[in-house]
């Protein structure tokens, strides 16, 4: 069961070490601690909050070699970004506005400057790590810059309950644990509830991509996990004009709130922008309406509010154009984002304003190809989402309030124009 004000949570994500325009790879290693970079954060904090969001959802901001999932001290602040009195001024800051923190977790693996891996090369062996007879390690996927942990190791255990509990004493509120589905069930099972026992209103999202979301949920203690299924959904049923493919992911997506209530999301630091995977940008509208008006706990990645356009790029920085820097300041930011921005705002309204979409379940009453009408409801509550990819309008004997986007209501029918959307009341 997850903390009470999660209930009413909507993160704004950021990538710390893009946002800020700290350096990635060219790095040195020179500190630039005396920049105190983190604190750009809390320059966009008004922004987040008049975006509708409640809360930040942090990237790494540990000590680390390069891109930040490379960690080589999980109690200090990466010098690229500031000190820990920096990131203790972001938490009050965001505390004084009502939002909570989410940072990430990388528990997984380490970089290969990590200090105990660097003595258990010397020593030749290590409960921390798996090593072969000529010290060669397990590394994550392929990447041989990230040092697999042992997480039947008891010290690695209470190391990562240490960790996450000295961020939360320090005013963290949650977690995001990186790469959770390539740890073990068993591992966040034990250090969870160690952690929940001194901050039980702290929540625990995990990253996770493929399997069943229910039963790793339900071994592992997690509160919740990102739901990549609606998210290739969403963009592909959008993109590809197949809402047939969106309605059975919203079946699935049912079916996960027996159990828990997933992390929805339709853009991260690890994914093309939604405003470059949409083929046609008079859907963009449709995929947030989706994200808005189904169950889960949203997160908006920074920039999508504004229509940000990136893809990766299989090459060495190639995460470069979804991770970009931010710019000063509002007045900088590119005209033609604001409506995208203002249509984020209306969402959010309307979701704050029907705070039980939060666990609702989703049925759907019309399908096509190019049409998708389904109702959300929990108990007596319910509202209708009409959505047209096509170039003709679409009539169902839907009727209601209109609540937000355009359609004719008469007679007990609603009428959606071409490439149109609308919820009803």
């Amino acid at each position: 069961m997850s903390p009470a004000w999660v209930q009413h949570a909507l993160w704004w994500q950021v990538y710390p070490l893009g946002f800020v325009g700290a350096p990635v790879r060219d790095w040195d290693g020179t500190s630039s601690v005396d920049e105190h970079k983190l604190l750009k954060v809390v320059d966009w904090l008004d922004y987040a909050v008049e975006l509708g969001a409640s809360g930040i959802a942090l990237g790494p901001i540990f000590a680390s070699e390069g891109h930040g999932y490379e960690t080589t001290d999980h109690f200090r602040i990466d010098d690229r970004l500031g000190t820990a009195e920096d990131f203790d001024a972001l938490v009050v800051a965001a505390h004084d506005r009502g939002m909570r923190v989410m940072l990430d977790g990388v528990f997984n693996h380490v970089g290969q400057s990590f200090p105990r891996f660097q003595q258990a090369l010397r020593d030749g062996s290590s409960s921390w790590f798996h090593l072969d007879s000529s010290g060669r390690h397990r590394n994550f996927e392929g990447h041989d810059e990230l040092v697999t942990l042992n997480h039947d190791s008891e010290e690695v255990r209470q190391y990562v309950v240490d960790v996450m509990t000295h961020w939360l004493d320090r005013g963290a509120d949650g977690w995001r644990l990186d790469a959770a589905y390539a740890v073990p069930s068993t591992f966040w099972a034990s250090v969870i509830p160690r952690v929940r026992d001194k901050h039980p209103d702290a929540y625990f999202l995990g990253e996770v991509i493929h399997g069943d979301y229910a039963e790793i949920v339900g071994r592992s203690s997690l509160d919740s996990v990102t739901q990549y299924e609606l998210w290739k959904a969403i963009w592909s049923a959008i993109s590809e004009k197949n809402f047939f493919e969106l309605s059975h992911a919203l079946g699935r997506h049912n079916e996960w709130l027996e159990t828990f209530v997933p992390a929805t999301f339709v853009g991260n630091h690890d994914v093309n922008r939604i405003a470059s995977t949409v083929a046609d940008e008079r859907h963009l509208a449709h995929a947030l309406v989706v994200l808005f008006t189904v169950a889960g706990t949203p997160t908006v990645y920074y920039g999508d509010e504004q229509g940000f356009r990136g893809a990766k790029e299989e090459r060495v920085g190639g995460d470069d154009e979804v991770r970009p820097e931010f710019p000063s300041s509002k007045d900088d930011l590119a005209p033609y984002g604001w409506p995208i921005f203002h249509l984020h705002q209306e969402l959010i309204g309307l979701r704050r304003r029907h705070s039980w979409l939060h666990t609702a379940r989703t049925e759907t009453v019309e399908l096509t190809n190019t049409a998708l009408a389904y109702r959300v409801f929990d108990g007596e509550e319910r509202l209708h989402v009409v959505l047209n990819l096509g170039d003709d309008s679409v009539e169902y004997r839907i009727s209601g309030p209109v609540l937000a986007g355009e359609a004719t209501v008469q007679g007990g029918y609603v009428t959606v124009a071409p490439h149109g959307w609308v919820v009803l009341g």
